[in-house]
């Protein structure tokens, strides 16, 4: 069984980086296993309303549900953690989609820490980073309409966010 070797190294640190350190040698029984998961796996639900912008979004949980029974019926399992690199100034979560087998295969995503860069931002950062990673990872489809935090894009004034219509 292969273990995922530790790094302190972010994809953009490391142009040149080694396949071990973001895959385990083999993945083909993993792969076997996310492609019989996604062929179960239905886009996440958008049941959560961000009333800032007046938009209706999937959140973490609704991503979740969305994959994890499918995920594990296969023999697959998620871990996400997330650091902070002094050297780029960044926060990064990271995603890991392992297999029984012990094959496995890891993301990592920057996220900008916004606001007022205290508890509540790194916490948004987190939640917004696990949400994207495990999507991204495992191919859910999300209506996603609530990124427009992460834009410099104002948000809609008083507009139905179910018709788009202007109050």
């Amino acid at each position: 069984m292969s273990e995922p070797q530790e790094t302190s190294q972010s994809l953009e640190e490391t142009p040149n980086r080694r396949k071990d350190e973001w895959k385990s040698e083999e993945i083909d029984q993993l792969a076997t296993a996310l492609s019989l998961s996604q062929a179960e796996i239905k886009g996440a639900k958008t049941s959560s309303v961000n009333p800032f912008f007046n938009s209706k979004y999937a959140d973490l949980n609704a991503v979740m549900e969305a994959c994890l029974p499918a995920l594990s019926k296969n023999g697959l399992s998620v871990i996400q953690g997330n650091r902070f690199c002094q050297t780029t100034n960044g926060f990064y979560v990271t995603t890991t989609l392992m297999h029984k087998s012990g094959q496995w295969l890891r993301s990592e995503i920057r996220m900008p820490i916004g606001g007022k860069k205290d508890a509540h931002a790194i916490g948004a950062a987190n939640t917004y980073g696990r949400r994207y990673g495990l999507a991204a990872m495992v191919g859910i489809a999300q209506m996603d309409d609530d990124g427009n935090g992460a834009t410099d894009r104002a948000p809609r004034k008083n507009s139905d966010y179910k018709t788009g219509v202007q109050a």
